[in-house]
């Protein structure tokens, strides 16, 4: 019978903090290793043991963290758990942890996989870590571009601005959209190059609100995600699933919004959200309604984001195309007598 260990890394930009425990030891092993590729090799050596499986839990802290998780995921007698960094944090204050440093992050970790249920982190397809790498690197030089464009009407208007700036923000411009055109025809390449992207690209693109580019940034999110997540789960990885606090009689706060999830998915929802609320007529009467409830515009456009999201899930995973009526029917006209 395998022993089972557990094991806590808090990944850094320059080296890996590992806190390991196992089975039948009372002390905790701490570690070391550079974040290298060496590094992350010697970290598989070291958590390795015949008759041992050891379970090891990271935080989602972007590159540094899905390298490593990649290669623990090939390590025989290893399992690998990629946790929310704000489940940690609120693991930690659960623990009465008031300071922060590497090494109790690390301890934090450990304890998280020794206590926690324990959900084994699904390893994405190449083509999947490929076009989201792409449409984050859009996304970022989008803001960069956006940025740019901000700071030449700025200058524009000013009289005190030389030429030569204005110059420099334009070709600076210029790079940019190249950068942008340059991604996105990498991105769509992938896509058709892999039937499984390709299908669901398109079948994305026939939602109201979703044309190119937001079928990229989306699709570069969903991808990562485990097929056997349903859309409860998919609304609580965007993190615009609703979050209540009430307790007796005395305490009931508004309902807001956890943020909880993943950013750049969150952030692909939006516009095209935005678009069907005016655009698509179910969404629209759906949002009207809420509207006549009293909510406020950005709880109307979450609530919306929300029902895309929801569609889209009911799409891929059914391979239909989008189809309002299935999110809100119009209510039928009373019988007049």
């Amino acid at each position: 019978m395998l022993k089972l260990d557990f094991c806590g890394i808090d990944v850094g930009s320059q080296e890996f903090v590992v806190k390991l425990r196992r089975e039948g030891e009372q002390r905790t092993q701490s570690r070391s290793f550079q974040n290298t590729e060496q590094g992350r090799l010697a970290v598989g050596r070291y958590l390795s043991r015949q008759g041992h499986l050891v379970r090891v839990c990271l935080e989602s802290t972007g590159t540094y963290g899905l390298d490593l998780a990649l290669e623990l995921d090939e390590t025989a007698g290893v399992e690998v758990m990629v946790n929310n960094p704000r489940t940690v944090r609120r693991f930690a204050q659960a623990l009465m942890k008031r300071g922060k440093s590497d090494s109790i992050d690390g301890d934090v970790l450990m304890e998280f996989a020794r206590r926690m249920p324990f959900a084994c982190w699904k390893r994405p397809s190449a083509q999947a870590l490929e076009l989201r790498a792409i449409s984050r690197r859009i996304k970022s030089v989008t803001q960069a571009c956006t940025a740019e464009k901000n700071r030449l009407h700025a200058a524009s208007v000013s009289k005190t601005t030389p030429r030569i700036v204005r110059q420099d923000l334009q070709r600076s411009i210029a790079r940019h959209q190249k950068g942008i055109t340059g991604l996105t025809a990498a991105a769509l390449k992938l896509i058709a190059r892999e039937p499984t992207l390709k299908n669901n690209f398109q079948l994305l693109i026939t939602a109201t609100g979703i044309a190119k580019a937001s079928a990229i940034q989306i699709l570069g999110e969903l991808g990562m995600l485990s097929s056997d997540l349903d859309s409860r789960l998919w609304v609580a990885h965007a993190g615009i699933d609703p979050r209540h606090e009430s307790s007796g009689t005395s305490v009931e706060k508004k309902s807001y919004v956890s943020k909880t999830g993943n950013k750049y998915l969150r952030c692909a929802l939006f516009m095209p959200a935005l678009v069907a609320r005016h655009h698509d007529p179910y969404l629209s009467a759906f949002a009207n309604r809420l509207q006549a409830k009293g909510k406020k515009p950005i709880q109307v456009i979450v609530a919306v984001m929300r029902k895309l999201l929801v569609a889209l899930y009911g799409m891929l995973k059914n391979q239909q195309p989008y189809d309002g009526q299935k999110l809100f029917a119009f209510p039928l006209p009373a019988n007049n007598p």
